[in-house]
């Protein structure tokens, strides 16, 4: 039996770490395909504020399908090393090793974007995770990006592969939110509705 029953929950993100997270809070969800957007955010929105821009262009794409009584879920997550965000790479491998070449023996924020969308309006929060990298050896980070292709991710790993399991020391916020969806936060918003 699911707690939070009384209306009916969407996930519409293509991660299935995001489709996941959310099966396992126990929460009776549907998932929809997500639509195509534009990504690109102004150039002078904070670095910290990306993810959650996104994440509500996301959701405002199903503006024109949402009834009563149905909760739409959207994210986006970024990686934000030395003030640049790092989405996912899309220049294949030498752009995901470029990616962890920056974030080697550096500490970085992950920052998610969660967009509620409802009849009533979109909500939105985000929640920030900061993550202590080793120093990762350029044989480390070749044998991670050619064995894992870590091409879906933003800043090009995912905390719960090998990578993070030899390269990261330590963070400081919620796990679940470096994976891509900070269940804690989510979990009590989608309780108080």
């Amino acid at each position: 039996m699911a707690l939070i029953t009384d209306k009916k929950i969407y996930l519409a993100s293509a991660s299935p770490r995001r489709r996941q997270l959310l099966q396992e809070l126990d929460i009776d969800i549907q998932l929809i395909e997500p639509r195509d957007i534009d990504e690109t955010y102004p150039e002078n929105l904070k670095a910290e504020d990306v993810a959650e821009f996104i994440s509500r262009e996301k959701a405002a794409a199903y503006l024109d399908v949402i009834t009563p009584g149905q909760i739409i879920i959207t994210a986006d997550t970024v990686v934000i090393c030395d003030g640049e965000v790092l989405g996912k790479p899309h220049g294949g491998e030498k752009a995901a090793a470029d990616m962890l070449r920056k974030l080697s023996g550096k500490t970085h924020l992950v920052v998610t974007g969660v967009s509620i969308l409802q009849s009533s309006g979109i909500t939105s929060f985000s929640t920030t995770t900061e993550v202590h990298f080793d120093n990762l050896t350029d044989s480390e980070i070749d044998y991670y990006v050619t064995k894992y292709a870590p091409f879906d991710k933003a800043g090009a790993y995912g905390i719960q592969e090998w990578i993070g399991y030899i390269g990261i020391k330590g963070i400081n916020g919620c796990y679940y939110n470096v994976m891509g969806l900070p269940l804690h936060d989510l979990y009590r918003y989608l309780s108080s509705i």
